[in-house]
C-alpha cells in the first residue's frame, strides 16, 4: 500500500530529463543500489513500469510506493516524482515506457489510483506474467520498425532501449502497451474487490458489472441480495468507499467507453446502452469523469489524469 514519502536512493543527476511528449519510448533496466532519477516537474508523458525481478521505490508527489515482481506502477504526466532501487534491495530489474497514454486507458487504470497520478496494479497472477513480459519485448521490438519490410523479431531485443520514430511504429508499440494495460488491469485483484468484503456487497458488483444499463436501484440491488435498502446502502458504502448508485454510474461510463471505442453507434445511442436515459446528462457526467465529451473520447483526444 502507497504509504507518505521521506527518502528515495541519491538520482543519478538531479533534474533528470524526461522524453518529449509525443515520443513512445520503451526500454528494460536491470540496476543496482544506488541508481535513482529525480524529476521535480515530473514528466510531459505516462511513465508505465513492470517490474520483473528485485524491488523498486517509486514516489509521484506526496505518494509513495514499493514495486516489486509483477508490479506495474504508473506515473501522470505533470507531478513531481522520484524513483530508483528500493533501500535494501539488490537490484530492481524492470520494464519502463515513456508516451502519451490512449484514452481508453483511463478507466482501467482509474480503479488504482493511489494520489497524485500514481498508479499501482498490483497484485497480478503469475500466470499472466509471461504474456506481459512478451507484450514488453514486441514493444520494443515494434519501436525499432522502419516501415520497410517485416518488423523486427520480438527475440531480436539485445537493444535496452527503443523511440518509436514513425507513426506505424508507435501505434504498434501503443498496442503492445494497451496489452499490458488490459491483462495487468484486468487479472489483477481490484481494491475494491479484495478479502473481507461481504458475499452480498460483491454479488451486488457482479450485478452491476454483469448488465449496467439495467434500471438497477438501491431497492432492486437490496432485494437481490436480501437485505433492506437502507442496509444495503450502508453496507456497500461502508466496504466500498462510495454508494451503490455512484457504483452503479461509474460501470456505466465504463462501458460507455467501450462502445464508443469499438463501435460506430450515434452517441446518442450509446447513452441509451449505457443506461442513462439522457443524452445531455451523459454528456455532462461522461466530461466529467473523462475530462472531454464523448464525440472527442472518440476522436481520440489525450488521456486526462484520473
Amino acid at each position: 500500500m502507497p504509504v507518505t514519502a521521506d527518502r528515495l536512493p541519491g538520482a543519478a543527476a538531479p533534474g533528470d530529463p524526461a522524453p518529449p511528449p509525443g515520443l513512445v519510448v520503451v526500454g528494460r533496466f536491470d540496476q543496482t543500489p544506488g541508481y535513482g532519477v529525480s524529476r521535480p516537474r515530473g514528466a510531459g508523458s505516462w511513465l508505465f513500469t513492470w517490474t520483473t525481478g528485485g524491488r523498486g521505490r517509486l514516489r509521484q508527489g506526496g505518494t509513495e510506493t514499493w514495486a516489486g515482481a509483477g508490479d506495474l506502477v504508473v506515473l501522470a504526466p505533470g507531478v513531481r516524482h522520484d524513483y530508483g532501487v528500493a533501500p535494501g534491495a539488490p537490484r530492481w530489474r524492470f520494464w519502463w515506457a515513456h508516451c502519451r497514454a490512449r484514452p481508453s486507458w483511463a478507466a482501467w487504470l482509474s480503479p488504482y489510483g493511489a494520489g497524485d497520478g500514481l498508479h499501482v496494479v498490483a497484485p497480478t497472477p503469475a500466470q499472466v506474467h509471461d504474456r506481459i513480459e512478451a507484450a514488453f519485448r514486441r514493444m520494443l521490438a515494434d519501436a525499432r520498425w522502419t516501415g520497410t519490410g517485416a518488423p523486427p523479431a520480438a527475440e531480436d531485443d539485445r537493444e535496452e532501449v527503443a523511440v518509436a520514430h514513425g507513426t506505424a511504429a508507435r501505434e504498434l508499440a501503443l498496442c503492445a502497451l494497451e496489452e499490458v494495460v488490459l491483462l495487468t488491469a484486468g487479472a489483477a485483484r481490484h481494491p475494491s474487490s479484495g478479502p473481507g468484503v461481504d458475499p452480498r456487497v460483491r454479488r451486488a458488483q457482479e450485478l452491476i458489472a454483469a448488465d449496467p444499463a439495467a434500471p438497477h436501484t438501491v431497492r432492486s440491488l437490496a432485494a437481490a441480495v436480501a437485505l433492506s435498502p437502507s442496509r444495503f446502502a450502508h453496507l456497500f458504502s461502508q466496504q466500498l468507499g462510495r454508494s451503490p448508485m455512484r457504483a452503479l454510474r461509474e460501470a456505466r461510463l465504463h462501458h460507455a467507453a467501450r462502445l464508443l471505442e469499438g463501435t460506430g453507434l450515434p452517441v446518442e445511442r450509446v447513452a441509451v446502452a449505457s443506461g442513462f436515459a439522457s443524452p445531455f446528462h451523459f454528456n455532462r457526467v461522461f466530461r466529467e469523469r473523462y475530462g472531454m465529451p464523448p464525440g472527442a473520447y472518440r476522436a481520440g483526444g489525450p488521456m486526462v489524469g484520473t
